[in-house]
């Protein structure tokens, strides 16, 4: 699919920081290797309904998406959203390693409104790829559509196949008499076969 905005189609405004190893509470140490998480905020901590997000994939092989919504003052906690999405069948191949998900609402496991933030952790297990993540990430509000595919100009002037003819109202075809005179009598039925004897060679 594509992610690319149109009409009808605006994204919400947002900052999505570099993907990042996971680390560990007050080090440098990354918790574990083939993990990365990606932040991603709203202008001035505003917050917003989020109903899609798409995205193009990068050689990550598992997504979970985890939110910090508005709520009374304090601190906020993060709500897992999606876990372990797979977006490559198999993490040391390539297939799906650069195709393109839309995640919709009915998939998150929370509600997604009133978002202040979304932590997109991602996991590729496989050491064949050095470096992996996300990239074109879009989050777009209720209300916005895909908008419908170009067609080809080439295509959208072809004409229409020709319907063929009716044949209502036209006479019944006729058979030969030599084939009519077969469904009357034996013998006509032999002489229809003497004649299709002769005819045929």
């Amino acid at each position: 699919m594509s992610g690319a905005p149109g009409p009808g189609r605006a994204p919400l405004p947002c900052t999505a920081r570099p993907a990042a190893p996971l680390q560990l509470p007050g080090g440098a140490e990354a918790a574990r290797p083939g993990v990365a998480v990606i932040d991603v905020r709203f202008p001035r901590g505003s917050a917003a309904d989020v109903h899609e997000i798409v995205f193009k994939n990068f050689y990550t092989a598992f997504l979970s998406v985890r939110a910090q919504r508005a709520g009374p003052p304090g601190p906020r906690k993060w709500v897992t959203c999606l876990r372990d999405l797979r977006l490559m069948p198999c993490p040391h191949t390539e297939p799906g390693a650069q195709d393109y998900f839309s995640l919709r609402r009915s998939q998150m496991l929370c509600d997604m409104e009133q978002v202040m933030a979304l932590r997109f952790i991602l996991r590729q297990p496989s050491p064949a790829w050095l470096h992996f993540g996300i990239e074109e990430l879009q989050l777009f509000p209720p209300g916005s559509k895909t908008p419908p595919q170009d067609v080809p100009s080439w295509l959208s002037q072809l004409s229409p196949p020709e319907q063929p003819p009716s044949l209502h109202g036209l006479p019944a075809p006729s058979r030969p008499r030599w084939c009519q005179e077969s469904f009357q009598s034996p013998e006509a039925t032999a002489r229809c076969w003497e004649r299709f004897a002769v005819f045929g060679r």
